[in-house]
C-alpha cells in the first residue's frame, strides 16, 4: 500500500502541512507517554517554558478542508485521520493504523458522510457524544464531517460546543467548499485551523488515472481534461461507458436550442435524465435497507406476535422511506451539477476562442461545435450563455426547483 497522501493530487503544499501536523501529533503522544502532555494548541503557539519546544507545534484539535469539487477534501481528511493513527506518525500507509482507516473500519475514526439534504442536529449529537469517550486504539478519536456545508444551524451549534470545549484526545476534520458564511458559520471557522486545498492539474489527474487505475494515457489525458480536474469524474469517464454517453448527451444541448418548444424539451431531457441516474445510483442501496430493517423488525417471523410486530414498525419504515427519499433528491441534485458543469466547460471553450486565448479547451471533442459557436456568438454572448449555467447551478444550490431553474437556464441559452 503507498504513503497516505498519495492519492492527493497536487496539493504539495497541504501535503506538506499536513504531514507536520501528524508528526506533531505523534510527539504529543510521546509526550503524555513520559507524563509530559501538553495541550494542543492553535498554530503559532510553538514554544512552551523556557525556549522548551512544544511537541504540539503544528497540531490543533480542528480543521477545515476547504476547495472546489474534485480538489481533494474528503481524500485529504480521510489521508490525514490514516497519519493520525499511524503508528509511526508519517501515514506510512502499512501500519494497521493506515490500513483500518484507509479501508474505513477503524474504531476511533468516525466518517460522516450526508445522504440527504443536511446533516441534522439529532445526528451530530450523537456523533459528538461518542467521538468524547477515549480512543481504543490509544491514539485519537478522529470525526471526519464530508460537506460539513450540509449542516443544519442546531447541528452547528451542536458541533460548535465540542469543537470549543474539546475532549483531549479527540480531532475533528471538517470539508467544505469555503470559509464563506454560507458553507461554515463564521464561530465554527474561527476555531479551525484551514487547508486550502486547489483544482489540480489535468496532467496530475491524468497521472494518477494511469498509476492507480491503469487507464491508457490517451484516455486519461482525455477523461482528466473533459472532467475539469475532477478526479473522481474523470475516474468515471474513464471507466464508464454511460457516463461517456451522458455527457454526450448534455454537450449536444446547445445544437438543440432551436426555438421555445426545443429549450423546454432540453430541459425535462436533462431532468429526466438525472432523476433516471439518481435512481439507478441508490435503488440497490434502498431495496438492501429495506430489507434489512423488515427483517430486524421481524418481517417474514412465525413466532407469536410476529405480525403485530411488523405492523407496529410502519414508523420505522416511513422514517427509512423519508431517508432514501431525501438520499435519492441529494443524487439528483448532484448527477444534475455533473451535467451543469460539463455544459459550463463548453460555453467557457466558447468565451476562450471568441477571446483567442492561448489556452486548451475543456471538451476536445467539441472543440469544433464550440468554435462554430463563437463565431455566432462573439465572446459577449458566449459570457452570457456561461453565466446563465453558472446561475442555475446557484439557483439550485439555493433550492429553487430544478425543474424550474433549468428551464429559466435553456431559454436563456436560446435567447442568448
Amino acid at each position: 500500500m503507498p504513503d497516505v497522501f498519495a492519492d492527493l493530487v497536487g496539493q504539495d503544499e497541504a501535503v506538506t502541512e499536513l504531514r507536520r501536523a501528524a508528526a506533531a501529533a505523534a510527539a504529543v503522544l510521546r509526550a503524555a507517554a513520559t507524563d509530559r502532555t501538553p495541550a494542543l494548541v492553535a498554530a503559532g503557539e510553538a514554544e512552551t517554558g523556557a525556549g522548551t519546544p512544544d511537541p504540539s507545534a503544528g497540531m490543533t484539535h480542528a480543521w477545515i478542508f476547504t476547495g472546489p469539487p474534485g480538489s481533494g477534501r474528503s481524500v485529504a481528511a480521510r489521508a490525514f485521520a490514516a497519519a493520525l493513527q499511524c503508528a509511526y506518525g508519517t501515514g506510512c500507509g502499512e501500519c494497521p493504523g493506515c490500513h483500518t482507516t484507509m479501508g474505513g473500519t477503524n474504531a476511533d475514526v468516525r466518517l460522516v458522510v450526508p445522504e440527504g439534504l443536511s446533516i441534522g442536529v439529532g445526528e451530530m449529537r450523537a456523533l459528538v457524544l461518542r467521538a468524547a469517550s477515549t480512543p481504543s486504539g490509544g491514539r485519537w478519536q478522529v470525526v471526519v464531517i464530508e460537506d460539513a456545508d450540509r449542516l443544519t444551524e442546531a447541528a452547528g451549534n451542536a458541533l460548535l460546543k465540542a469543537i470549543e470545549e474539546p475532549p483531549p484526545r479527540t480531532v475533528f476534520l471538517l470539508c467544505a467548499p469555503s470559509t464563506h458564511p454560507d458553507d461554515i458559520s463564521v464561530t465554527i471557522r474561527s476555531r479551525c485551523r484551514v487547508v486550502p486545498l486547489r483544482q489540480p492539474p489535468a496532467t496530475a489527474v491524468a497521472e494518477v488515472l494511469v498509476r492507480r487505475d491503469g487507464i491508457a494515457p490517451d484516455v486519461a489525458q482525455w477523461a482528466a481534461a473533459a472532467a475539469q480536474g475532477h478526479v473522481g469524474r474523470a475516474r468515471r469517464l474513464a471507466r464508464d461507458p454511460e457516463a461517456r454517453k451522458r455527457r454526450e448527451a448534455v454537450l449536444a444541448v446547445p445544437r438543440r436550442l432551436t426555438g421555445v418548444g426545443a429549450a423546454f424539451d432540453a430541459a425535462s431531457a436533462l431532468i429526466e435524465a438525472a432523476e433516471a441516474e439518481a435512481e439507478a445510483s441508490v435503488a440497490e442501496a434502498d431495496t438492501a435497507e429495506r430489507a434489512a430493517l423488515e427483517t430486524a423488525l421481524g418481517a417474514g417471523g412465525t413466532g407469536r406476535g410476529a405480525a403485530g410486530a411488523i405492523r407496529g414498525a410502519a414508523g420505522q419504515l416511513k422514517e427509512l422511506e423519508k431517508r432514501q427519499k431525501s438520499r435519492a433528491t441529494r443524487a439528483q441534485r448532484d448527477a444534475l451539477d455533473r451535467a451543469l458543469v460539463d455544459l459550463a466547460g463548453f460555453y467557457r471553450d466558447a468565451l476562450t476562442m471568441a477571446l483567442r486565448a492561448p489556452v486548451d479547451p475543456v471538451h476536445t471533442d467539441t472543440a469544433a461545435l464550440a468554435g462554430a459557436g463563437a463565431q455566432k456568438w462573439d465572446a459577449e454572448g458566449s459570457l452570457r450563455r456561461l453565466e446563465a449555467v453558472l446561475a442555475c447551478r446557484a439557483a439550485i444550490d439555493a433550492n429553487v426547483k430544478p425543474r424550474i431553474a433549468v428551464e429559466a437556464m435553456m431559454l436563456a441559452l436560446w435567447k442568448g
